[in-house]
This record gives structure tokens, C-alpha cells and sequence, in this order.
């Protein structure tokens, strides 16, 4: 039984560790790629079909992240009761924006003032463990209805839009990718709560086909149907073009941008498209992944396993070779002093490197940080005494 746990554990981890892998390279692409600071990737009327497919499959990233963010309070539920689990997500969920507006900010930004707040991934998953601290005592149920109207009917909302600056400010923290000034300070609102803080009750309830007791074949051929049976349903509605996503694809000069028009969902907030052609490859994935050992996907179940660890040693990894690149190529380390975020920076037009340059810097970093992960899932696995690993 135990040996069939940490295969089941080792799937989810080396997933966890894949999006991270990918995460990295969007974060590189931001900091090192000279088009970063004129355009979109995802703009069709600028962009080419690479570096559209560069930015598409980083998509996957956050909505993996918070839904097996879920699964993973499940697993502690499976140890504690009901109030004690509820305790745990709420610490862990007010360490997490605590962590966003310092320890990450600082990564972002080389710089701690707060004349500008960003709210991104690691905010939104602070917010979704407190979300989710709720949902663990409602009847598992009523929590799935909730969270399946809110992830596939949001898009209703997309036309709301209040008409004071109070009820505007509000709408943008619930639903809308915006810059909300409050006059002493400008919070981007780059991940607003809906749809995202009931994602990760979702990968919670998720959670249920990993118990021991879940026949492991009949749990395989359940994460394929559901995942294969979201990902036709995204082609389904994108094709129809009627709901789903604010943007509708269209004919484009080539078939390489039709197609990259067909795919160019929206993130911000993430549509019922986004979701479904991020969350249902990632079951699929889980599906074929359950039984897969060698030694690369050992070192994606190695990052997997430290997420929070990678994620903030990354940031700073990457703005840091970015400062050294800037400043080797004519700009100076206040370049990359950054307001809101890298790619606003008007400064830095004319700074940066070829797309194959990008990825030859994010696999080297990749290389270079895989030895710090090792290291420190080793550490934490010796030291499970330090409670304070347990937030990293």
C-alpha cells in the first residue's frame, strides 16, 4: 500500500514540477526577450507563431498550480479534522499574500516601496486556501455545485461594469485584470478571485480519487474520460464561438495564426476556455503519468515537491541575470528597478535577445537550479521536525 501511495503522490509532484519548469521559461521570456517590451506574445497582429506557442503552453501553469494546490489540502485533511485542516489553510493562506507583498514583491521588483502592489498567482493562492478553509465544512456536494456554476458561468459576468470608482475598485479584485489606483498606492490586479478561488476547491475535492482505497486502474481511466472529456468540450464551445471567452477566434493571413487566433484564450481573469484547455490535458497527463519512472521524471517530481522553494529562488535568479544582462549591453542596474512589472518598463525598449537565446537562458537555469531543489527536498525530508519548512 505504500509503495502504490508514492507512485500516486509521485504522478502529482512530477505534473507540479513540469508546470513549474514551464513556468520558468514565461518568466524568462519576460526578462530577456527583446519583443517583451513592444508587444504582446499573444497580440496577433504583431506577434509569429513561436513565440505565440512560447507564451500559450506557460497557460498551464496557474491553473495546475491552484488546482493541485486543492489536492494538496486534501491529502493534509487526510491527517487532521475538519477544524484543524480549516486552521492550516488559513495560516498558510495569510503567509502566502504576506509573502506576495514582500519577499516576492522584492523578487519582482529589487525594490520594497509600496506605491505599487501587484496581485498575482501567489496572492490568489493565499486567497483560495482561506476560500477553501470555508469550503471543507460544507457537504461535498453543495461545494461542487458552487464551484462548477461559478467555474462555468462566470463569463456571464464579463459584461458588468459598475460606474463609481468604489464599485469599480471592488469589481476589479473580484473579476476584472486591472490597475486600480487608491491614490496612495496602485494595486494591478493581475489575478482577481473569480473564477480562481474555486478552482482549488475542485483540485480539493480531486483529491477523493487518490485515496488508498480508490482502485488505482479504475482511477486512471476516470482521470482520462474527465480530462479528455474537458478538453473536447473546449473545442466544442471555441469552435461555436458563442460563449466562453471575451475573445472569439477568427480567419487570419495564415493558417498558423488562424490556428494561434483559435487558441488565444484569456488568462486575465482565466475564461471557462482557459480552464478547460489547461485543466483537462493536465488529467490526461495525470492519467498516463500515474506509472511513468525514469530518471527525468524523477527531476520533475523533484521541483515538484518543492514549489514555493522554486518558485521564489527563480524569481530571483532570473532578476538578477537580467540586471547583469542589462547592464553588460548599455543599461544600468536602475533599469531594472521596476515599478509594476518588467514589460511596462518604457525604459528598457530597445534591451534584450532573440527568442532561441531566451530558451538557451531557461535551460540553463533549469540546470543550474534542479541541484538547489535536490538539495533542498532532501533537507526538508530529513528535518520534518522544523515546522517552519512547511511554509516553503
Amino acid at each position: 500500500m505504500e509503495n502504490v501511495r508514492r507512485k500516486r503522490i509521485k504522478s502529482i509532484d512530477m505534473l507540479r514540477g513540469l508546470v513549474m519548469i514551464i513556468m520558468a521559461l514565461d518568466h524568462v521570456r519576460d526578462y530577456f526577450h527583446a519583443d517583451a517590451y513592444f508587444f504582446d506574445p499573444s497580440d496577433l497582429t504583431q506577434t509569429n507563431v513561436p513565440l505565440f506557442w512560447t507564451r500559450f503552453v506557460t497557460h498551464f501553469c496557474a491553473p495546475v498550480f491552484v488546482f493541485l494546490a486543492g489536492t494538496s489540502a486534501f491529502f493534509v485533511g487526510q491527517r487532521r479534522n475538519k477544524k484543524s485542516l480549516s486552521v492550516w489553510l488559513l495560516k498558510r493562506g495569510i503567509w502566502l499574500i504576506i509573502a506576495e507583498f514582500t519577499i516576492i514583491k522584492l523578487a519582482w521588483m529589487f525594490k520594497l516601496d509600496y506605491s505599487g502592489v501587484l496581485l498575482q498567482v501567489i496572492w490568489v493562492l493565499g486567497m483560495g486556501m482561506i476560500v477553501l478553509a470555508g469550503f471543507v465544512h460544507l457537504p461535498k456536494k453543495l461545494g461542487l455545485v458552487i464551484c462548477l456554476v461559478a467555474v462555468f458561468g462566470h463569463n456571464l459576468l464579463d459584461s458588468v461594469a459598475p460606474t463609481t470608482p468604489f464599485a469599480t475598485g471592488l469589481w476589479s479584485f473580484l473579476h476584472v485584470f486591472n490597475l486600480v489606483d487608491l491614490g496612495f498606492i496602485k494595486v494591478f490586479v493581475g489575478y482577481p478571485l473569480i473564477p480562481w478561488v474555486f478552482v482549488m476547491p475542485l483540485g480539493y475535492y480531486f483529491g477523493a480519487f487518490y485515496k488508498p482505497s480508490f482502485d488505482p486502474k479504475l482511477r486512471i481511466s476516470r482521470l482520462f474520460q474527465i480530462g479528455l472529456g474537458l478538453t473536447l468540450l473546449f473545442f466544442a464551445l471555441r469552435a461555436i464561438n458563442i460563449y466562453g471567452d471575451s475573445y472569439h477566434w477568427a480567419t487570419q493571413d495564415s493558417v498558423g495564426l488562424t490556428i494561434a487566433s483559435f487558441f488565444n484564450i484569456t488568462k486575465y481573469p482565466p475564461s471557462l476556455h482557459f480552464l478547460l484547455i489547461t485543466l483537462g490535458p493536465s488529467l490526461v497527463f495525470l492519467a498516463l503519468a500515474e506509472n511513468w519512472q525514469n530518471k527525468w521524471t524523477e527531476k520533475m517530481v523533484v521541483i515538484g515537491r518543492v514549489p514555493m522553494f522554486f518558485y521564489i529562488v527563480h524569481i530571483y535568479v532570473i532578476h538578477a541575470l537580467a540586471v547583469i544582462a542589462a547592464m553588460m549591453t548599455g543599461f544600468s542596474f536602475s533599469d531594472m528597478v521596476i515599478d509594476l512589472w518588467i514589460t511596462l518598463q518604457p525604459q528598457l525598449q530597445g534591451y534584450g535577445f532573440k527568442l532561441w537565446v531566451v530558451y538557451l537562458i531557461w535551460v540553463v537555469l533549469i540546470i543550474a537550479l534542479y541541484p538547489i531543489c535536490s538539495w533542498y527536498n532532501n533537507y526538508k525530508t530529513a528535518h520534518r521536525e522544523k515546522w517552519w519548512l512547511s511554509y516553503l
